[in-house]
């Protein structure tokens, strides 16, 4: 499992660093695509229920992370509900994803790739 190294700074202490996995920063990044409204799943994806039995590690099914200076690369693989804009959804799942990880981890997003799989074409989802 990959890991980045995050050095903490308060005024100027270097006070130690935090790691954090690849997978951590891909989990953040698919809870945050799923909470966009017209993404239907993140490919990969897998309901709560099944989650808890088979475990986390799958919930990073559909997203690459490349962590290199404390600089964020993400690509994301996601199934937009029918009758939503891809242009405006993907925009939307690009700004979630960038703002959620930036906060929850301190590191800086240079891009968030957003690759639409497929349109599900069910109502309501």
């Amino acid at each position: 499992m990959e890991k980045t190294n995050i050095t903490l700074r308060t005024d100027e202490n270097n006070i130690g660093s935090v790691q954090i996995a690849d997978d951590v920063v891909a989990m953040i990044a698919s809870l945050a695509a799923a909470e966009v409204d017209g993404v239907s799943t993140i490919v990969g994806d897998i309901t709560n229920e099944v989650m808890s039995k088979v475990g986390m590690k799958k919930l990073t099914k559909g997203v690459r992370v490349d962590l290199m200076d404390n600089l964020v690369t993400i690509d994301l693989s996601i199934v937009l509900g029918y009758g939503y804009a891809i242009p405006e959804t993907s925009r939307l799942v690009q700004e979630k994803v960038k703002n959620s990880v930036e906060t929850m981890t301190g590191l800086t997003v240079e891009d968030v790739n957003i690759r639409v799989a497929a349109v599900n074409m069910e109502k309501g989802k």
